[in-house]
């Protein structure tokens, strides 16, 4: 393809740590991709796969493989929000692709990511499907909603013209901005929408993405550009579910204007919620210092100046100095463009990417080491389970067989006579298990009752019908705390109901182990509390989000309708999710056992048969012994291939690569 050998030959640029780190990861995931496929193949061949445990490494690999890491940048208008994108990653189109000239500002939220089953276009959402309750997630998977501009890859200047649809506008009147929730005639907040015609100006798209095969986006990253405090409180989507999901939330400030009164309602109203916990994954860049490069005062009254008002930041929004990256993106992407390394470091472009792989790729990296850790880590530690079993029935046989040598006839026989009452017994546990399953049954099926999708749209319809007569910020507040009590009420049911599911199988677990020698393994544990936190957070962030002052500013029937839908939604998604992972679970906790009561079937079977054929021809007994002393050998190496790979799963990150 012409156009990626284009970009392939462009001359490198200043070295992006940031771009560096990210591909480290990728190569990090790619290995625990292929260790994943490997383990399933030798279990495969080994005939110790099971239908469920083939479908949940299934499920991992995918998920590992569609694994994005996002980023949103989040300010005020004018704050130099696209020019960061730029700098970082697209510097090497030497020109700005998207629109960040002065007085040019994005007016809908803009995604840049990159899918391979789709061509490089621009993908834009009319304003008008603001009208309908539909959130944008939904109409993700409504292809025929967008708007489709075909990107061309070998002209960046023609993509530059293609990217100028994301700042575009258009007049109304202002009775039609009001029906789609962008303006209310009289307040404050909105008055600087309002033409001198009497018109309101508004965005031409609600929602753009970039599909775009850069290198980075490649690798799985996602940046999400935000526009300004109007669109943020007018999008409930935004702040309820695109910001708490991104990785890393970065917020840009301007170094010529400080924080302002706007700035701290975006910061308060939007970002913290997003990321209530202080640290990694909030970052704030003081943008545009090169407005204090002035030329009459020395280096060191500059930096001291930088240094002044980035503790003044760090001051201002409660957090450590080591939150706040001081930069000119500007004078950046200049640089890069330039090849002057001098400009780049003193942009301060270089202190952000670093702090990004510092802190979001590791954290990010350590998130998914401890899902495959817990979703495989266990199916691996019921493989090698299953291989000592079948090593240990094996030595049993060889030492049976190895001690008839010099029988006679009777002791064989009284020998198989013992081993079919064994299995008699053996038998009658099973019919007693499958009984006990049956129960066990009845528990899950109360478990995911409780967790039903249905139950809780019950639950939000009977919440709307009691709003209907009060769509008000205060209707809002009462019917957002109905709706999370009777949620959280329900997982906390679930959530004991799951824990006497655990406690059953244990139980059978303990039986089979004690009366039939069968390995003890440790069910896994399941808990709804990380769900419950997700719902706690939802409400806190929904709380912020209904007293931002421009949503009290746009109480109307619409505005508060849509932010209640929009939350109905994202608490719908959270119990999805968990009722998902409550059902997967519940299989999961019952594979090891069933696997484990077939496998010491089919082994006391084996045992028998071998016993048979011995006492029919006395002379097969060093033959079978030999047989057995093959396989043992055979299940030897199995256990050294199964512990290479959990050592594999359970080593630690590379530090610092």
């Amino acid at each position: 393809m012409i156009s990626a050998q284009k970009i392939k030959e462009r001359p490198r640029l200043a070295i992006n740590e940031f771009s560096r780190r990210l591909g480290v990861y990728k190569h990090w995931r790619d290995e625990l991709i292929e260790i994943l496929i490997e383990y399933q193949t030798w279990v495969e061949s080994h005939g110790l796969a099971s239908g469920e445990e083939d479908l949940r490494l299934y499920e991992l690999t995918d998920a590992l493989r569609s694994d994005k890491l996002t980023i949103a940048l989040v300010a005020e208008f004018s704050r130099g929000k696209t020019e960061i994108i730029n700098a970082i990653f697209f510097a090497d189109y030497r020109q700005r692709l998207l629109p960040s000239e002065a007085g040019r500002t994005t007016m809908c939220p803009t995604e840049l990511r990159y899918d391979s089953n789709e061509a490089p276009c621009l993908k834009l959402l009319p304003i008008e499907t603001r009208k309908t309750t539909t959130t944008i997630s939904e109409y993700r998977r409504t292809p025929a909603a967008w708007t489709v501009i075909p990107l061309d890859l070998d002209s960046p200047k023609k993509m530059a013209e293609t990217f100028q649809q994301t700042i575009k506008t258009k007049s109304v009147n202002a009775h039609d901005a009001e029906e789609l929730g962008l303006y209310r005639s009289g307040a404050e907040l909105t008055a600087h929408l309002l033409n001198t015609d009497g018109t309101v100006e508004i965005p031409v798209w609600r929602h753009a993405i970039v599909n775009f095969p850069h290198p980075m986006l490649k690798q799985g990253l996602v940046v999400l550009d935000t526009p300004g405090l109007n669109a943020l409180g007018t999008e409930p989507e935004l702040t309820l579910s695109m910001l708490p999901n991104a990785q890393a939330v970065i917020f840009v400030l301007a170094a010529d204007a400080g924080v302002t009164k706007t700035d701290l309602e975006v910061w308060n109203s939007h970002v913290c919620p997003a990321k209530i916990h202080k640290g990694p994954g909030r970052l704030v860049a003081l943008n545009k210092i090169d407005a204090l490069w002035d030329e009459l005062n020395n280096a060191a009254a500059i930096d001291a100046a930088i240094a002044r008002q980035t503790q003044e930041t760090a001051r201002t929004l409660n957090i450590g100095r080591n939150q706040v990256i001081a930069i000119s993106a500007q004078k950046g992407l200049l640089g890069k463009i330039k090849t002057d390394y001098a400009l780049i470091e003193r942009s301060g472009l270089p202190a952000l990417e670093a702090k990004l792989s510092d802190e979001i790729i590791p954290a990010r990296q350590e998130l998914l080491r401890e899902r495959v850790i817990h979703d495989i880590g266990s199916m691996v530690e019921t493989t090698s389970a299953m291989i000592e079993a079948r090593l240990a029935a094996v030595i049993r046989q060889t030492e049976e067989l190895q001690a008839l040598e010099g029988e006679n006839d009777d002791a064989i026989q009284d020998l198989v006579a013992r081993l079919r009452d064994e299995k008699r017994v053996y038998d009658q546990t099973v019919v007693n298990f499958q009984n006990t399953r049956a129960i066990l049954s009845g528990h899950v099926k109360t478990l995911l009752d409780y967790l039903s999708v249905d139950v809780f749209d019950g639950l939000a319809e009977k919440t709307r019908q009691n709003m209907s007569e009060s769509w008000t910020t205060p209707g809002l507040q009462k019917g957002m705390q109905s709706l999370f009590d009777g949620a959280l009420e329900t997982m906390e049911k679930a959530n004991k109901q799951a824990q006497q599911v655990r406690s059953l199988v244990q139980a059978v677990y303990g039986k089979f182990h004690s009366e039939h020698g069968l390995a003890k393994i440790k069910p896994a544990n399941f808990s709804l509390l990380p769900y419950r936190s997700q719902l706690q957070k939802l409400y806190e962030e929904a709380e912020a989000f209904r007293n931002s002052p421009l949503l009290i500013v746009m109480e109307q029937h619409f505005v508060v309708q849509k932010f209640f839908v929009t939350l109905v939604g994202r608490a719908r998604e959270i119990l999805g999710e968990c009722r998902f992972a409550a059902n997967t679970w519940s299989k999961a906790i019952m594979a090891p056992i069933l696997i484990q009561v077939r496998e010491h079937k089919i082994l006391m079977e084996q045992r028998l048969d071998n016993l048979k054929k011995v006492h029919d021809n006395f002379d097969n007994l060093r033959d079978r012994v030999a047989d057995l002393e093959s396989n043992r050998q055979n299940l030897e190496n199995q256990q050294l291939v199964i512990r290479n790979m959990l050592r594999k799963i359970n080593q630690p990150l590379p530090v610092n690569p």
